[in-house]
């Protein structure tokens, strides 16, 4: 099942306490305290975490840069840490990549555990002093092919795989967007998607109208993803904290939210590609 948010019912959601959370299901105990006991063991984490984050030329600087703060803010916010140590073994691993075309992506965070405020604190400052770049093209396929062997070569085994992808429009790069996404569902990752819609669509940027849409019938998938739409850049950052939040606690917001039905795409999922077309002719 796939649901969809507005930012209003997000932000209602970002108010999960320790209760809350603490209902996600526990490995087995032995299996836990074996772990624990053996000499250089990984520690398993409650979620393995990708963030993929857009970094093409629709995106303006502002824009990028509230974006990094936003992230960085959230992973060291109080409501995040409260979450984190709800869970049953108390940690998350996490990598940070940007995107772009299809052949351009880039590490920032390799993958990190985060269990508490200074492995949080750490994480957020090596985000915050990377310079902001920006690539062209778009290509949601590109980074989706990228995040499936970041799970498979992730160190930290966890409970949940889940890839956060956030993204102001289609994809216009690179393989269709669809077979990606049901490869990624079919390994185990739950995506989520982020959608930027903080400007009015226009031809020099090929953005689309409801891009929100296009999230949820061509990106998302797996048990409990969900869409969080911006659309005031006022609310960028709470939205983002809200996201990881309902994240790492593997929930979905409880209201109001409306289930994404089994059913025909409501718009083109080559949208992107031919608007390209359209465009540039190739």
């Amino acid at each position: 099942m796939r649901w969809y948010v507005s930012i209003g019912a997000v932000l209602v959601a970002s108010a999960i306490t320790a209760s809350d959370v603490a209902g996600v299901t526990a490995p087995d105990m032995q299996h836990r305290r074996e772990m624990r006991s053996a000499d250089k063991a990984p520690p398993v984490v409650d979620v393995e975490l990708v963030l993929a984050v857009d970094v093409s030329y629709s995106m303006d600087m502002d824009e990028l840069a509230v974006q990094r703060e936003g992230y960085a803010q959230a992973i060291v916010s109080k409501e995040f840490l409260q979450a984190l140590k709800a869970l049953p073994n108390g940690k998350i691993a996490i990598t940070y990549f940007e995107w772009a075309a299809s052949s351009d992506q880039k590490i920032i965070i390799p993958w990190r555990v985060i269990d508490g405020p200074e492995t949080a604190d750490a994480v957020a400052d090596e985000i915050l002093k990377t310079p902001i770049r920006r690539a062209s093209r778009t290509s949601l396929s590109g980074a989706i092919y990228f995040a499936m062997p970041l799970f498979e070569n992730n160190p930290y085994p966890g409970l949940r795989r889940v890839l956060d992808i956030s993204g102001d429009g289609p994809n216009n790069n690179g393989a269709p967007v669809t077979p990606a996404r049901d490869e990624a569902l079919s390994k185990g990752i739950i995506i989520n998607g982020l959608p930027i819609m903080v400007k009015e669509p226009s031809f020099s940027t090929m953005d689309i109208e409801n891009l929100d849409w296009y999230y949820e019938d061509c990106v998302i998938g797996g048990p409990g993803s969900f869409v969080v739409a911006i659309k005031d850049r006022e609310k960028f950052k709470e939205a983002i904290r809200s996201k990881l939040l309902l994240e790492v606690a593997g929930r979905t917001p409880q209201r109001p939210v409306v289930p994404v039905a089994d059913k025909e795409p409501r718009m083109s999922c080559l949208i992107g590609e031919r608007i390209w077309q359209d465009r540039w002719g190739r």
